[in-house]
């Protein structure tokens, strides 16, 4: 039996809310589960777009997703931000609030990218006080999801899903986790994405993403931008099993298609949730141009992190 998710229930499928929808999603009612907002489109908008979103929530159940909480940032803790988003969580009965264990900014300048953390102890006790903070202020637990890099730190001391597990156990908070971007991450840094998976708090789970990016070879970079690819469908089948169903998120953020096919897309994950989806394949991660990949262990081999 799965764990229960911090009071989070499955909410199904969904799919995150875009502009360029917005009409077909009046006009012919999608049999989506849910929507995921990004937070920051709506905070300080009371025109067309939030009229649209106040007659969406009426009839699905919205998440939020914010890109600037900067949980991350040695900045102070921005309380008018807070107070704008806890007050729009409230307006549109969020089933629950997200962002990114990153950082956005510095000195009050906003970057509008994603930036990563070192992971060592230091970044761990600071992050885990300000996600308490957070937390006390919304009267909610926070979700963070995992974030897709191409660089590791020289500071870092523990591996990226040791800090994760430690950062939820010692907060309570909520994991989104995004498995395109641990695909993503792992092709990077020459990483078995299944044995990372297995390394989670599964319990502290509470959302999925699925996304496509694009692969330039030596790397992968996180667009956004089409298609989720056979191995990231064959992970989220196989992160299914560990986990039971959990809310899962299709994200297309450029080059959007019509609603049909990204309704098309999202419902490839109903099979794979339910494990009945196999998907080809020789490795879990294709071999990169012109590198050597590192051994490594096989799942079955390594012990599972016990947080403390």
């Amino acid at each position: 039996m799965t764990a229960p998710r911090l009071g989070h229930p499955d909410l199904g499928l969904g799919l995150g809310l875009r502009s360029k929808h917005y009409q077909y999603i009046l006009d012919h009612h999608p049999d989506v589960d849910w929507f995921e907002i990004i937070s920051e489109n709506y905070m300080n908008s009371a025109g067309r777009p939030r009229q649209i979103l106040d007659e969406i929530a009426a009839r699905y159940p919205i998440v939020m997703h914010g890109v600037s909480l900067s949980i991350g940032s040695s900045d102070p803790l921005n309380f008018d931000y807070l107070s704008k988003l806890k007050r729009l969580a409230a307006e549109v009965n969020a089933r629950w609030v997200s962002d990114h264990i990153c950082w956005t900014g510095i000195a009050g300048r906003n970057t509008h990218d994603l930036l990563p953390v070192p992971y060592n102890e230091e970044t761990l006790s600071h992050i885990v006080e300000r996600v308490q903070t957070v937390q006390d202020y919304l009267e909610r637990p926070l979700v963070l999801e995992n974030p897709s890099s191409y660089i590791t730190f020289a500071a870092s001391t523990m591996s990226e899903e040791e800090f994760i597990g430690r950062l939820v156990c010692q907060t309570g908070c909520g994991l989104l986790l995004d498995v395109n971007n641990v695909y993503v991450s792992c092709y990077n840094h020459d990483e078995d994405p299944l044995a990372y998976i297995r390394r989670l708090p599964h319990e502290s789970i509470v959302q999925f993403h699925l996304a496509g990016h694009t692969n330039l070879g030596t790397h992968l970079i996180d667009t956004h931008d089409g298609q989720v690819v056979d191995p990231v469908w064959d992970l989220y089948r196989d992160v299914c099993q560990l986990t039971g169903n959990v809310s899962t998120l299709l994200e297309w953020d450029a080059e959007i298609p019509e609603f049909p096919e990204l309704y098309a897309e999202l419902q490839k994950a109903q099979q794979f949730r339910a494990g009945e989806c196999i998907v080809k394949r020789s490795e879990t991660i294709p071999p990169k141009s012109n590198t050597r990949r590192a051994t490594v262990p096989h799942p079955s081999t390594l012990t599972p992190i016990e947080y403390e």
